[in-house]
């Protein structure tokens, strides 16, 4: 099996896109690049979050929240969000990096990090969702989800327009144009007062809070990503894409697992930003390259051992960097589909215990993987060429969760 995308139209769009990513060249003298990039780094058990610079290793800023703290970067990295699900916040923290386009080139305004003075209440905070320039909230135990502005959050102000989830659940919400995309809760069954109700769907929304449609079949819905200008979500059935619509609204399709895949499912998604891809686990210790569009749109990817973390290289779209419980970083070419290289950066982590064990997580900043390593309080740079350790960066206390924001641009 392979992706409909060939080789070629794939090859096409990754040299498309690191040409989009380079600087222009600017006409003025007065134009110098500027570069500038920083991790945002939550510890497992204090809470904490630290802001440090990445070329130097410096802390920046450290701010206390209320409580353990997954973060969510904004589309734009302006804004980072600390979701905080056992203490029924969600903080804000203005990054400190600004790019600004201007055709040919952007513009980079660095300043210094500032935790916001807004900060978003609900039951049990989940996901946080960017896209384009407002984020949405979703609130696992209230019957709402929120859709902010950045501009607005970065101004000191909150408007929001709230969208009915019907019922509370541990589920997700995604905007698409002027229609939001709900996952529905099973309201026929009843549950006890310390679960909540399975995910059986996905609603479209218009921007009144009617439903379009009927609620699209997607079991235990869990997980979703964007790229380019379609939506995918993991279901127990397969994988539930949303393609924007005309005048009804979004178009929902569901891509069946194929039948001689081992029984399994997709739960969390990432998606291609310079080229139309998804790349989704498959239970613990395999991977699905989706191309919706394809006859054959999934590509099994299997693993030596279970994974931990993975994520896409934004400025090298082909490569996709997988860490597993062994402790081995594993470079996947979309491309090709397969995995490419490895090699041993951290001590074992096992998957067994807590879900929510500290472990090891993954960002790229400025070419490179960043590796949390809570055990040693550290974070450790690895090169993607070479997979070798080019210096660690000490963090007190057990590193966790943690995103990079920043990139090159022009200063004047």
């Amino acid at each position: 099996m392979r992706l409909s995308l060939t080789r070629n139209r794939l090859l096409a769009a990754v040299a498309a896109g690191v040409v989009l990513a380079a600087p222009g060249a600017f006409a003025d003298e007065d134009h110098e690049t500027k570069e500038a990039w920083r991790l945002f780094v939550a510890d497992h058990t204090n809470p904490i979050v630290r802001v440090i610079d990445f070329e130097d290793g410096k802390e920046l800023g450290r701010y206390d929240v209320k409580g353990y703290a997954s973060l969510t970067a904004s589309t734009s990295g302006q804004t980072v969000f600390a979701a905080q699900t056992e203490a029924d916040v969600i903080h804000a923290i203005k990054t400190g990096i600004n790019f600004s386009d201007h055709g040919e080139h952007s513009d980079l305004e660095v300043s210094e990090p500032a935790l916001l003075p807004v900060t978003f209440e609900g039951k049990r905070p989940g996901h946080v969702v960017p896209h384009d320039d407002h984020v949405v909230l979703f609130y696992d135990r209230a019957d709402k989800a929120e859709i902010v502005d950045e501009a607005d959050i970065l101004d000191g102000k909150v408007e929001k327009r709230i969208v009915d989830t019907i019922k509370p659940h541990h589920g997700v919400a995604v905007t698409m144009g002027r229609y939001a995309l709900v996952s529905a809760p099973n309201t026929e069954i009843e549950t006890k007062p310390d679960e909540l109700p399975p995910r059986i769907g996905l609603r479209v929304v218009d921007e009144k809070g009617e439903q379009v449609g009927d609620t699209a079949p997607c079991t235990d819905l869990h997980g979703e990503a964007t790229s380019a200008r379609l939506v995918a979500f993991g279901c127990k059935e397969g994988v539930l894409v949303a393609r924007p619509g005309g005048l009804d609204g979004p178009k929902l399709t569901m891509l069946p697992y194929p039948a001689d895949f081992p029984k399994a499912n997709t739960g969390t998604l990432l998606g291609g930003k310079a080229m139309q891809f998804f790349l989704g686990n498959y239970g613990d210790d395999k991977l699905v390259l989706i191309d919706a569009d394809a006859e054959q749109p999934y590509k099994l990817i299997e693993l030596p051992t279970r994974r931990v973390d993975f994520q896409l290289d934004p400025a090298e779209p082909r490569n996709a960097y997988i860490l597993t419980e062994d402790g081995n970083l594993h470079v996947l070419d979309v491309v090709k589909g397969e995995i490419v290289n490895k090699a041993r950066v951290t001590e074992p982590y096992s998957k067994d215990g807590h879900w929510r064990d500290p472990r090891p997580r993954l960002a790229v900043a400025d070419g490179q993987i960043a590796v949390t390593d809570p055990r040693h309080s550290l974070v450790r740079v690895v090169d993607p060429d070479t997979l070798k350790e080019t210096r660690t960066i000490a963090v007190e206390g057990q590193p966790f969760s943690i995103v990079a924001v920043g990139g090159s641009g022009a200063s004047h």
